[in-house]
This record gives structure tokens, C-alpha cells and sequence, in this order.
């Protein structure tokens, strides 16, 4: 690390113990739109990288997959210092990926930050990943600002008027302020949320060209829309970037109008903490307090060759310090913490202590996951999960190419799957398969390519992707019986659909079992479930739940877990085509189970309770779930009929087509069975000019035509037998 970086490390230390000079932000956008270089504008700005490379340099896309793909895979940490008048503040930013197929980064970061600058390409407009970014962001109440990016190209591609440019930039305010109202009207309204330029809590710019305006700036250095005008008509950026600098003007709106960690922490913690707020660890929670118990939440972990894993999240209470005995939520352990640093990009440095408030990169915590909550607190309440937005839809098989690396491999998947929870890796036993699902085909490509083999110097096989699929039910069955092996116990189930608006909540994390029971049952009642149905949840595995509607059965308490046990087996793999079932509502009405304890082991209730959901399932119009994918894509007019003949020949949905301009925007929905290939075919079919991406929307039937054909595929590449399963196969 050059000088530089040296002396900002000096004055990142000084500043972190003082919280209200401190501002996590994340910067976050739809791809392309210029967040990566703007990281490095604001690095370069206070004095981290030279102002010559800034926008080049790409520092924060330090991995040579992500230079040689010009995308951001990875979100990236790194800490500066900035000076408002006299003062100094710490900033803590993280940049993130805008890539769809890396929404999972993006919902990390999140939980880690206060404040997110969310930034806009001025020509393109708000693009559907800008929806997807900003509600991940509300969804935690980090507070947005906006930075409308690539004003220069408005003015000298478009050739937009003078008294056009500022009709054309309050259309793209209107559109976030419309989001932002949408999805988190309570802030919008009361707590000023709303984005108003006026206030300074929107800046323009272009962070190629390193210069922005806002109109607090405008007021300082007499630069505002007039001028910009006529730098960028002539072609002088350089003076504008001079007398106007990105850095200065955008750092400026993020110290006077996003949160410090104390005031942000007060807003935060109730949404993503559902511990008692009178407790003492709740007080410490609610102020930031440095001086007591550890709050650590893990919100990414990376692979360091020398140090081995490193942990980097938000210290939300207390202060770290090396040798530290810290409890990992999930595990009875306790991990020493080794060493504790602040990040630099692709660097870190190890400091003495980390005070409460700041984003802190942790070793030793060797039993931790993404999501985990470390704390010197044992029974700790932990940290909401984070919830991610999509879900992994495609599969690959990847086998070692040679035999001696297979010990290897196994390692390097339980590794990628630790650091990034939106990879689902599954070890088939019975096949010796390894099975990776992710986001999307890039996704995997990465997992493969990059973090197996480039990374850990593993050749690999990867199979074709396969789509993955999930079961449920569209009608009612029950009571069905499931006996034991030994015919000593029975139990008796109802299967049913969920309903639709406690699935959303529980997809969305609105509802889990960590709630206060009368909150949960309120909760549950408001949603439409019935009262009784609702005293008796007892378990939720994924988005299907176990209601206890039983009254008064001996030994049901201490068989409960093995119950428990019996439906996740059933759910995990469903009966249809052993993909994961969910929307599935099962209900527990009757019990009978022998008095001698060594008669209802393991061996007995587990099989009876699996084969009474899973008959049961065959019983209740068992339907296969595909999942589908929203298809944006911008096109010149001229070739619409060629893109949307695309979607239509994909089993696709066309729901709505705007016209800006020349061009077409549509809208539409296909399955991602179906979507393979696309991205070449669409711009063979459009001669290259089609713009186009992808957003999971979520698992609808398969046509009901097709789903039998379907079944069988599956299941004859599964190795299981090739026809309908039927209710008789599980039940005696």
C-alpha cells in the first residue's frame, strides 16, 4: 500500500470512535450504470488513489475476472476520510454488483450500511434492477440519496435543450420518488425521505468525466446547470471537473443527509432485530453503546490465501479487540477473534480495536456464515436472516477431471457455499453427485470458473444446467394415516395449499417463528388464517409450515422433534420428482403413539410421518412449479416484431410495450427452462441492438399438459423409477 494509504489509515483510526462522524454507505444500481467508477472517484477525491487514474484504475473491481469482464462481482469495503468546513468524517462505503445474477452481494451489503446513493444513468432512466436495489434497501431502512450519473451524454448524444435537460432529469426524481413512496410510504411521508433536489438530497454528474453539481454546490461555486451547459458543449470537462469535483459535491450530500450509525441504529434495529428491546443488550443495540457486550453481524466472508477466512460485517454494539471469546449464533462453540482489520479494497489492515458503528473485517471466527451473529452475549438473540430477493432457478453437476482431486473439490464447494448463501451446493450421496444451484448461467459460470478453478486450481466438469423446480398442492386432502414400521404409532395429517398472503410474508421474512407468539398469531389472523390454525404453528421449514391442531395427546411434546424431522424430510424432497415442495400447509388433527418410549424412536415416527405428507401430497392435486423470469428489453422499433416473436417462442408472455422515442420498450415473462440460450438468439434476432435483462418473479404451475412429461424427465435423470408416482406407493 502505497504512502497514501498509509497516512488515510492514520486518520480512518482517529475517526472511529467517534460515531457521529461516521457514515456506512453502499453505492447500488442497475448494471452499468457507473457505480464502480464513481467508487473510484470518490477514492481518488480524498486522496487514495491518484485523480489521473480514477475511473480507469476500476480499484474496487480488483479481481481480474471482474476487469476482464468489466462488471462487479464481488461487492467491495473500503474506508476514507472526507472533510465538510473544518470536520472530518469517516465514510465507510461499500460498492456492489448491479449484475442480477449477484443480487444476493447487493442484500448483504445492505444489512452492513446505514445509507445507500443510488445512482441513475440519466439516459436509460430507472432500470428494473434500480427497483430491485432500492427495495432491498428500504427493506432494512437504509435511507437513499440519489446520484443522476452520465449528464454529459444527455447534453452532447441526445443533444437535449438547455431548457429540456431539466424536465428530462425531474422525470427520473418523480420515478424513484414514486418508488420509494411505494414501498416505504411511512419514511416518505414523515421522516423526509422523499428525494428533492432542492435540498440537496439528489446530485448530478458524470463520474467518467469526474465532475457533479447539486444545488447546495451550485450556491458555493456558482456552477450550475447553465454552466455544465456550456463546459460539456465545449467539450472542457476537465476545468468543470476542476471547479466542480464529483468527490467533494457528492460526499458532501452524504454527510449532511444520510445517517450517522446512531441515528441510524435507533431506525434500524426494531426492522432487523427481534430480541427485547428493554433488554440491556437492546438499549445497547438502540444507541450504538461501544462499551459493553459484542454485536457483530457477518455479512461476507472472503478467502484470504494467508489469513486464512476473513469475516467482514457491522459491529452494531461494543468494541472488538484481538483474543475477543466470541459466541457464533446457530453454534455451541465459542471462536477466539485472531485479528481485527479495516478494509482498503483488495487490502486490509489490522488494527488494535474496532469501536461500535463501523464496518469491521474479523479472522478467527472459523465457525461463522454469512448472516451469523457473533457476539460475548451466549444466548444472544440473533440478527434476522437476511432475505434474499430471488432464489437459485438453475443447476449444474460438476465432477473433479482428475480423482485425486475430489477430496479437494468437496472442500472447495463447502467453502463457496460459506461465502456467498445464494450458491446451494448439494452433495448426492446415493450418485456421488455434486450439485451447485445459482442465480442464474453467469452465476454458475463463476462458481465454476472462477472460485473453483482459477482460485483454487481445480479442473472441473460442469454438466448442461437443468432448471430447478418445486412441488405443491392445489386442492385439500386428509385425513390421511401414516403408521409406524412396527404398526405401534399413527398419525393422521390434513394437506392443503397456504395461503397466498402468509406464503408473501413468509417469503418475504415478515412472519418466522423468532416473532412473540402473540405477534405471530396476530400477525397470522390478520393475513387470513384461521384463529385456531394459527395458536397451533409450530414449525416453518421454507415457505410450508406444521400446525399442531391436536388437543390433549400423552408423550406428543418429547415426539415432536422426530414430527418435525418427518415433515422436512417429506418437503425437501417431495414425492412428484423429488424437487423441494412449497406453499404447503400440513395439520396435525390426531396422534397415537405406543406408552413405551423405545417403541416411538427415530426408525418409527420419521418414516410414518414422511409417507402421511407424501401420499397425502399425491392426494391434494400435487402440481409442479416451474420457475419464471421477467424479460426486460429495449430495442429500436424497427426490430421489435423480431424480440417479441423471441419471448413468444419461448413460452413467453408479452405484459406491456412503451415507446420512448425510437424505441421499444417490452415487457414479458418466459420459463427459465426455456430461456437457455437466449442471449444469443436475441441478438441474431435483432442484429445485436436488442438491450435486455432478467429479474426472478417466482415458481407458477407448469402447463398441465406438460407436467406429466416433465415429471418423468425428471425423474429418469434422477435414476428414480420412470412413471407417475401414485398415493399407494407411500401409504400402506
Amino acid at each position: 500500500m502505497a504512502t497514501r494509504g498509509k497516512k488515510m489509515v492514520e486518520r480512518v483510526k482517529e475517526l472511529m470512535d467517534k460515531p457521529e462522524k461516521i457514515r456506512n454507505i453502499g453505492i447500488c444500481a442497475h448494471i452499468d450504470h457507473g457505480k464502480t467508477t464513481l467508487s473510484d472517484n470518490l477514492l481518488a477525491g480524498s486522496g487514495m488513489i491518484s485523480m489521473e487514474l480514477a475511473g480507469k484504475q476500476l480499484f474496487m473491481d480488483f479481481d481480474e475476472e471482474e476487469q476482464a469482464r468489466g462488471i462487479t462481482i464481488n461487492a467491495a469495503n473500503v474506508s476514507m476520510v472526507h472533510e465538510v468546513g473544518d470536520e472530518e468524517y469517516l465514510i465507510n462505503l461499500i460498492d456492489t454488483p448491479g449484475h442480477v445474477d449477484f443480487g444476493g452481494d447487493v442484500t448483504r451489503a445492505m444489512r452492513a450500511v446505514d445509507g445507500a446513493v443510488v445512482v441513475v444513468d440519466a439516459v436509460e432512466g430507472t432500470m428494473p434492477q434500480t427497483e430491485t436495489v432500492l427495495r432491498q434497501a428500504l427493506r432494512e431502512n437504509v435511507k437513499p440519496i440519489l446520484f443522476i450519473n452520465k449528464v454529459d451524454r444527455l447534453i452532447n448524444e441526445l443533444k437535449i435543450d438547455k431548457k429540456d435537460m431539466p424536465m428530462r432529469l425531474g422525470k427520473v426524481i418523480d420515478h424513484v420518488n414514486k418508488l420509494i413512496k411505494s414501498m416505504a410510504p411511512e419514511h416518505y411521508e414523515k421522516d423526509g425521505w422523499r428525494l428533492d433536489a432542492s435540498k440537496g438530497t439528489v446530485c448530478f454528474g458524470s463520474a467518467l468525466y469526474k465532475w457533479a453539481i447539486s444545488v447546495p454546490s451550485a450556491k458555493r461555486t456558482g456552477i450550475g446547470f447553465n454552466e455544465v451547459y456550456e463546459y460539456c458543449k465545449a467539450n472542457n470537462m476537465k476545468e468543470l471537473a476542476q471547479k466542480s469535483p464529483l468527490h467533494a459535491v457528492l460526499l458532501d450530500a452524504v454527510v449532511h443527509h444520510l445517517p450517522n450509525p446512531i441515528e441510524a441504529q435507533k431506525v434500524r434495529i426494531p426492522v432487523i432485530w427481534r430480541g427485547d428491546k428493554e433488554s440491556k443488550v437492546g438499549k445497547d443495540l438502540l444507541t450504538a453503546n461501544p462499551s459493553d457486550e459484542v454485536v457483530f453481524m457477518v455479512t461476507k466472508i472472503l478467502t484470504d490465501p494467508h489469513a486464512g477466512e476473513v469475516a467482514v460485517g457491522r459491529l452494531f454494539a461494543g468494541t472488538l479487540e484481538r483474543g475477543q471469546e466470541l459466541y457464533i449464533s446457530g453454534t455451541a462453540a465459542t471462536n477466539r477473534v485472531q485479528s481485527v482489520a479495516i478494509s482498503m479494497g483488495a487490502d486490509r489492515v489490522e488494527v488494535e480495536r474496532i469501536p461500535a458503528g463501523n464496518i469491521a473485517a474479523v479472522t478467527g471466527l472459523k465457525d461463522a456464515i454469512v448472516g451469523s451473529t457473533a457476539s460475548t452475549v451466549r444466548d444472544m438473540t440473533p440478527f434476522e436472516a437476511i432475505k434474499h430477493v430471488s432464489e437459485p432457478v438453475m443447476t449444474v453437476a460438476v465432477e473433479a477431471k482428475n480423482m485425486k482431486d475430489l477430496p479437494k473439490l468437496v472442500e472447495a464447494l463447502r467453502q463457496v457455499a460459506k461465502e456467498d448463501p445464494t450458491v446451494k451446493v448439494e452433495i448426492n450421496e446415493e450418485t456421488g453427485e455434486h450439485l451447485i444451484s445459482g442465480m442464474g448461467e453467469l452465476h454458475l459460470e463463476i462458481v465454476t470458473k472462477t472460485r473453483i478453478t482459477r482460485d483454487r486450481g481445480i479442473e472441473v466438469v460442469t454438466s448442461k444446467p437443468i432448471v430447478v423446480y418445486r412441488e405443491t398442492v392445489s386442492g385439500k386432502a386428509g385425513p390421511i394415516e401414516g403408521k409406524s414400521p412396527n404398526k405401534h404409532n399413527r398419525f393422521y395429517v390434513h394437506v392443503e395449499p397456504l395461503e397466498q398472503p402468509v406464503f408473501e410474508a413468509i417469503k418475504n421474512g415478515d412472519f418466522s417463528m423468532n416473532m412473540m407468539e402473540l405477534d405471530r398469531r396476530k400477525l397470522l389472523e390478520s393475513l387470513g388464517m384461521d384463529k385456531e390454525e394459527a395458536k397451533g404453528i409450530t414449525h416453518v421449514y421454507g415457505t410450508n409450515v406444521l400446525i399442531d391442531m391436536t388437543k390433549g395427546i400423552q408423550y406428543l411434546k418429547e415426539t415432536m422433534e422426530l414430527i418435525i424431522e418427518g415433515m422436512e424430510e417429506a418437503l425437501k424432497n417431495g414425492p412428484l420428482a423429488r424437487e423441494p415442495a412449497q406453499g404447503i400447509k400440513i395439520k396435525l388433527v390426531d396422534v397415537k403413539l405406543h406408552e413405551d418410549a423405545v417403541h416411538r424412536g427415530p426408525a418409527q415416527v420419521i418414516p410414518a410421518v414422511r409417507s402421511a405428507i407424501q401420499g397425502g401430497i399425491l392426494m391434494a392435486g400435487p402440481t409442479l412449479l416451474e420457475p419464471v423470469q421477467k424479460v426486460f428489453i429495449s430495442v429500436p422499433q424497427t426490430q421489435m416484431g423480431a424480440a417479441v416473436r423471441e419471448i413468444q417462442g419461448r413460452r413467453g408472455v408479452i405484459n406491456d410495450i412503451k415507446s420512448e422515442g425510437d424505441m421499444s420498450i417490452i415487457e414479458g415473462q418466459a420459463p427459465v427452462a426455456e430461456l437457455f440460450g437466449f442471449a444469443s438468439d436475441i441478438r441474431g434476432a435483432t442484429e445485436g441492438r436488442a438491450l435486455w435483462n432478467t429479474e426472478f418473479l417466482g415458481f407458477f404451475p407448469v402447463p398441465a399438459s406438460m407436467q406429466n412429461d416433465i415429471v418423468i424427465s425428471i425423474r429418469k435423470r434422477k435414476g428414480l423409477k420412470a412413471e407417475i408416482p401414485k398415493p399407494s406407493d407411500f401409504l400402506e
